[in-house]
This record gives C-alpha cells, sequence and structure tokens, in this order.
C-alpha cells in the first residue's frame, strides 16, 4: 500500500472518527427550554414550555401554597431564555423563572393563587394544566406521558395540537374520604424538627399556618386512621418541636405543631409526602436580618467565577430594573445562594467587591465607592460655588397660622458661614423679614433655599390641635353627733316656810312634768325654784348645729313636808350630710398651658421694713392649670395643677385658708374620664362624762352620765376629662 492510500484511510477514519464523536456529542448535549407561554382554555389554563428535545419522563414536581408556585426539576437541562424572569399575564400566572445549576434546572412557575395542576408531555413541549381550586380541593388527575406521534407531525398539526386541550381522564367518585397512611418524625442534622405525613394521593393538598405560638396543618378530604389520633411527645429528640397532636374533625384532618423558644418554618409537598421543618432560630442573627430589613423577592443563583457585570445583569433581568454599570467595575465572583432576598444578593456583592449603588426610579448605578464618593463631593463643591454666584430672589410667605415673628429666627438660626451653620435653613447670602402687620416673612436667597424654604413652612404652618379639658372636684361630708345628759336636784322647804308643820299646803304629794326645773315646779304648785344650788347631777346635754338640746323634767312634790325632789333629762342627735360639686372647663392649644380659676382674694394685714402694717392679699380660689399634649396615637398626655382653697377660721392674725392642691402628669384616652387623686378622712369621738360610783350604778347610772358620740367623714374625688376638638378647628 502506497503512502498516499495510507494517507487517504488515515483521513477517512480520522473522519468518520471526528464525526462520530459530533455524533456522540450532539446526543450527550443538554436539552435546554426554548420557550414558556400560557393560553386560556375555558375555566383552566395551560403552561406550554418546550425544549429542544423530546423529555423521556415527567419531571420531579412539587407545589407549595405560601407563596402559591409549582417547581418543576429537570436534570441535566439547559436554558436558552438566560436565567430571568418571564411575565405571563393570566388569571391564575403571574411569571416563570428558570434557574440553573450544573445538575438540574428548576422552572418555577409563579401563581397568583394555589391551583390543582397537571402534567402532560405533547411532542417536544410540556403541557401544565391548572385550574382554580374552588371550595373543598378537587382531586387532581394524575399525569400521564403522551408520547411524539410518529412521524413527527406537520407545523400545522403540531398548531392544532398545542392549541387543542388536554384529555382529561375520569376519575372514579371514591366512596368517602382515603386515610393519612404515616405521620413520621425525624431530627434533622442541623437539629431541625421534621414532621413527614404520608398522604392518600397527589391530589390532597395541606394547609399549613402559624397560629400563636403553635403551627396548625389542615387537610382537606382525607380521614385519620385510629391508630395515628394520638398526641406524639418528642422532646427527647432535642428538637424545638415539643408535641404533635392529629386529630379527626368530620372530613378535615388537623395537625397541631407545638414548639418551643423561637422557631421558623418551611414545608414542601413532594408526590404523596408533606414535609414540615421547624427550627430554632439564632435572635443575633434575627436582628441582623431585622435591621438590614431586605424585602426583595428570593432568589436561588450557583455560579463558578462569574464576571461581577454578568452577575449584575442577571439580577437586573430578575427585578425588571435597569442597572448602569461603570466601566471600572470589575472582578469576578463565586455564588451559590439558595432562597435568598436579590437585595441581600446584591448587597454581599457590593460589600465583597467594595462598590456602592445609587438608586433613581427604577435605574440603579453601581460603580466603586471612591469613584461614587469622588462624583458626589464633586456635585457638592458645584451647589456651594453656585450659591455664591447665583442670583438672589426675594419671595414673600403668608403665615396662616404661626406668627412670623416666630418662624424667622428659626431659618437664621445656626450662624453664617460658607456652609451655613448647623440648624441654619437660609445660606450665608440670604436674609429674612418678618413683618408682624399682616404676618408675612420677605425672604430673600437663591431658588434652591427658597424651595427649602417653603417646605418648611408648608409643615409649621399648620393649625395645631386644640383639647377641652374639664375637671370636677367633688367634695362629700358626712357628720353625726348624739349628746345624752341628766340634772338632778331636790330642796327641803321647811326652813324656808318655818320648820315642821309651819307651812302647810292642802292635799299631800304632787307629781308635775315640764320641758325643765322652771315649768315643773310651776305645775306642781310650789312657789318656789331651783337653783343650781339644788343640783346634785348637774350634766346635761350641749348643743350641736346652732340648736339647744331637748329637755324633759319631773318634779315630784310633798306638799305635807315641804319637800321636792326634781329630775331634767336632755338630749340631742344631729345628722348631717352634704356635697360640692366643682367644675372647671379649659380649652387649650396642644402644647400650650391653660389656666382658669375663680375665688376671692383675702385680705390682711403685714408689717413692712419701716414697721408700719401694709394690707396684702392671698388668693383662695378654684384653679386648674395644665398643658395638655396629644400623642402620636390620639391619646393626651396632661400635665395638672388642681387646688381648691376656701376661707377658713378667724384667727387673731387674720382668717386661715383651708388648701386641697393635687399635681401631677397623667396619660388619658381621648374622651376618657380618669380620677387623679383623692381625700378621705374620718373623725370618731366618744366622751362618757360621769359621777363616780353613781354612774356606774345598773339601770339608774344614765341619770348621773352625760355622753357626748361624734362622726365626722369627708371624701375629695378629682376627676379629669381630655377631649379633641377636631370638629371646631380643622388640620391642614
Amino acid at each position: 500500500m502506497t503512502l498516499k492510500k495510507i494517507m487517504k484511510k488515515a483521513v477517512a477514519w480520522t473522519g468518520c472518527l471526528w464525526g462520530c464523536l459530533v455524533a456522540t456529542s450532539l446526543a450527550y448535549a443538554e436539552n435546554s427550554v426554548l420557550a414558556i407561554t400560557a393560553q386560556r382554555s375555558g375555566n383552566s389554563e395551560q403552561v406550554r414550555i418546550e425544549f429542544a428535545q423530546e423529555l423521556t419522563a415527567l419531571p420531579k414536581a412539587f407545589a407549595t401554597r405560601n407563596p402559591a408556585r409549582i417547581a418543576l426539576d429537570f436534570p441535566g437541562l439547559g436554558s436558552a431564555l438566560g436565567m430571568g424572569r418571564i411575565a405571563i399575564t393570566q388569571a391564575l400566572v403571574d411569571s416563570a423563572i428558570v434557574a440553573q445549576s450544573d445538575e438540574r434546572s428548576r422552572v418555577v412557575i409563579n401563581l397568583r393563587q394555589p391551583a390543582n395542576y397537571r402534567l402532560d408531555i405533547v411532542g417536544k413541549s410540556l403541557i401544565v394544566a391548572l385550574e382554580p381550586i374552588t371550595g373543598a380541593v378537587p382531586a387532581q388527575i394524575p399525569a400521564a406521558v403522551v408520547p411524539a406521534p410518529t412521524p413527527a407531525p406537520s407545523p400545522a398539526a403540531s398548531s392544532a395540537l398545542a392549541a387543542a386541550p388536554i384529555t382529561q381522564a375520569v376519575v372514579p367518585t371514591p366512596t368517602g374520604p382515603a386515610p393519612i397512611s404515616d405521620i413520621q418524625f425525624r431530627r434533622g442534622s442541623d437539629g431541625a424538627g421534621r414532621v413527614v405525613v404520608t398522604l392518600p394521593g397527589k391530589q390532597v393538598s395541606a394547609d399549613v399556618r402559624q397560629v400563636g405560638s403553635n403551627l396548625i396543618v389542615d387537610f382537606s378530604n382525607v380521614s385519620l386512621p385510629e391508630r395515628l389520633r394520638k398526641k406524639l411527645d418528642v422532646t427527647d429528640f432535642a428538637t424545638p418541636v415539643q408535641s404533635i397532636t392529629t386529630n379527626q374533625n368530620a372530613g378535615r384532618v388537623r395537625m397541631q405543631i407545638t414548639p418551643l423558644g423561637a422557631w421558623e418554618h418551611t414545608a414542601y409537598q413532594t408526590d404523596t409526602e408533606l414535609v414540615l421543618e421547624v427550627r430554632q432560630v439564632n435572635q443575633d442573627a434575627k436582628k441582623a436580618a431585622q435591621k438590614d430589613a431586605f424585602t426583595g423577592e428570593k432568589l436561588s443563583l450557583n455560579f463558578q467565577s462569574i464576571d461581577v457585570r454578568q452577575v449584575l445583569q442577571v439580577i437586573a433581568d430578575f427585578t425588571n430594573f435597569n442597572v448602569v454599570t461603570s466601566d471600572s467595575v470589575s472582578g469576578t465572583v463565586t455564588l451559590r445562594v439558595q432562597n435568598v432576598p436579590w437585595d441581600q444578593i446584591l448587597d454581599i456583592i457590593m460589600r465583597s467587591k467594595g462598590l456602592a449603588m445609587r438608586k433613581n426610579g427604577n435605574v440603579l448605578w453601581v460603580a466603586p465607592k471612591d469613584e461614587i464618593a469622588a462624583k458626589e463631593k464633586l456635585e457638592f463643591e458645584s451647589q456651594i460655588t453656585n450659591e455664591k454666584i447665583e442670583p438672589l430672589r426675594t419671595q414673600s410667605f403668608q403665615l396662616n397660622y404661626a406668627k412670623a415673628s416666630d418662624v424667622a429666627p428659626q431659618l437664621m438660626a445656626g450662624g453664617g458661614g460658607a456652609e451655613g451653620g448647623a440648624g441654619r435653613i437660609l445660606s450665608a447670602r440670604g436674609s429674612v423679614i418678618a413683618e408682624p402687620r399682616t404676618n408675612q416673612l420677605f425672604v430673600t436667597d437663591v431658588a434652591a433655599k427658597l424651595d427649602q424654604v417653603a417646605q418648611l413652612i408648608a409643615k409649621v404652618d399648620v393649625s395645631v390641635r386644640q383639647v377641652l379639658i374639664e375637671a370636677r372636684i367633688v367634695e362629700a361630708t358626712s357628720d353625726f353627733a348624739r349628746n345624752l345628759g341628766a340634772k338632778l336636784g331636790g330642796m327641803d322647804r321647811r326652813a324656808i316656810q318655818g320648820g315642821d308643820g309651819g307651812y302647810q299646803l292642802a292635799g299631800e304629794n304632787r307629781v308635775a312634768f315640764g320641758t325643765n326645773y322652771a315649768n315643773a315646779l310651776g305645775s306642781s304648785g310650789a312657789t318656789t325654784t331651783m337653783d343650781a344650788s339644788s343640783n346634785f347631777v348637774n350634766l346635761p346635754a350641749g348643743g350641736a348645729g346652732g340648736f339647744g338640746a331637748a329637755s324633759f323634767a319631773v318634779t315630784l312634790f310633798s306638799a305635807a313636808s315641804n319637800r321636792v325632789l326634781a329630775l331634767e333629762l336632755s338630749a340631742l342627735e344631729s345628722d348631717g350630710r352634704g356635697k360640692i360639686v366643682s367644675s372647671p372647663r379649659v380649652i387649650a392649644y396642644d402644647k400650650t398651658k391653660a389656666v382658669i380659676e375663680q375665688g376671692t382674694e383675702v385680705p390682711y394685714q403685714m408689717a413692712t421694713s419701716s414697721g408700719a402694717t401694709a394690707v396684702s392679699f392671698r388668693k383662695a380660689v378654684l384653679k386648674l392649670d395644665v398643658v395638655p399634649q396629644i400623642t402620636p396615637d390620639g391619646n393626651i398626655s396632661l400635665e395638672l395643677d388642681v387646688s381648691k382653697d376656701s376661707v377658713g377660721t378667724i384667727t387673731a392674725s387674720g382668717p386661715s385658708i383651708n388648701t386641697k392642691h393635687i399635681k401631677t402628669q397623667v396619660l388619658v384616652d381621648n374622651g376618657g374620664t380618669v380620677v387623679i387623686g383623692g381625700i378621705y378622712t374620718e373623725e370618731q369621738q366618744e366622751t362618757d362624762t360621769k359621777v363616780p360610783f353613781f354612774g356606774d350604778l345598773p339601770g339608774v347610772g344614765f341619770l348621773f352620765q352625760n355622753k357626748t358620740k361624734k362622726t365626722a367623714k369627708s371624701e375629695t374625688l378629682v376627676f379629669i376629662t381630655p377631649k379633641l376638638i377636631s370638629d371646631l378647628v380643622g388640620t391642614r
């Protein structure tokens, strides 16, 4: 064989080998997503995912309710659409996202509400049929693989097949709810508690929600076997989960998971298994997350040594933001994040590469920190330079509520200087004139500062809310007094009338009654009177309330022996009740002091430095001194000083003043009433005056006694009721 023939055969074998390698490479090449579209068919919707090659099996799929999503996992699948968001405007479908890693690709269909779904393979397309959930969750039809026709259909036939609705298999009516197969608990490698529920079919969905400190899972159209109706104590597993309680209620099964401490949960369903994971939350990490407060939609990325500019473009496609990247942004980054908010991913990239971001509308400008700082400094210096050379303008501002003389100093506060003082609104060249007669401000400054003054006045010159404060001072008194007394006396009239038998009156013994000694003796016919020297006991009852005690007298007169015995009993009881209500009212601006008072000024004499006397006055008034403050939540804080003084007893130095005073600070609901204070006094006094020995004799001891009992009670309460006057003065 000649060298020429050998070379020809070698070239032929090389070409054949190369063709085989190319064919093998093409056969091994990953399938890719070409397009994702959606259409409506009756009450249902269909999402069509077109591939470069025909699928040989249905992908793994699972659905979540909150947020409502359907995730499809394709092993060894590429994408010709990139890794951005695909907007879909349908009643059920919102958008679709394609995320790719080294081993698989995931297509996530974002739904507007939870829906039942079914997967069908039609040629080189995967059809996801969606039906809304209404009332009870309807049974989902098992997915079916429809092989591609052979030979391949024509474009017209393919189009007709794509538009045709997917034929749904008839599902026989079940005789009753299918039972849950099993409930298991496991401990994850990270210490999380994992509850695995084996459902009777793919069509069963679960409603997972947090209620208080518990996690509640409701299953519809299922039953619970008797062996699973129990409470599982899983505290020995050292997870946040303490117990799992599952009960049957009509056609619904409810599971209650009770965790302990700070926790979070995730839930996902794959085929007939529902997995709930409850893990402990690190408080420091939780506080840091709350501090950062990333709110962007979650994104999963997996890149090895990708250019930073390309990552920014991926985030821009995902968020629909316009990203302007500086030419000085360079370098690569390796990322592997799962379900992380996109703004947090962007923040991580910024920190790791020393970048900064400025947002203007829906445009993000990304550049190195030094570059952004230099440009902002240049703009600031340019602004200061413009203020120095820009022509001044004069503008008048009419104030409606605030005083011009009060606002003018606030604009000039802080001193001068090229940049102005701290707190200064006007520039160094600016000036302000307050005109009190028309309540106007005349401000001279550059245009930018005049705009700032206008914004400040719009916030300051507003009507101040007013508060009506009503105080009620209630004084209640109760007093009781009881006095009991007696007088006992007698006379021997024989010496006055000339001894025994020297003076005789007709008759024998006489008994007479009266209100006192004199009346009783006059009624008896005796021609004498009883004086104080004739009293054995002289303990009469005293008066009360300006009235004397009531008395009763009885006289025994013996005409034969000329002797007189007289007894006088006196008693008085008084019971008094009184109430004084004072109600001062005043209207005050928010955070403004208001005072109202009523009473008298009592004169008194006082010595002067020269030794002479002068008349001075002291107030004895009812006074309400208040400073209201309206809180942002509509309540009212009051700083109160309430007093009620009155003229007391008259002394040699002048009248005394009885005072009742309270000073406090209190928070009250709008229109509510609160008792801010009160004084209660009670005085009890009992006095027993008697003749020794005789006053203690049983039966007749009261004739030798004087008893006095006094009880006095007084109570003072102060009520406060604040009310906002929003219907009288409106707010601007």
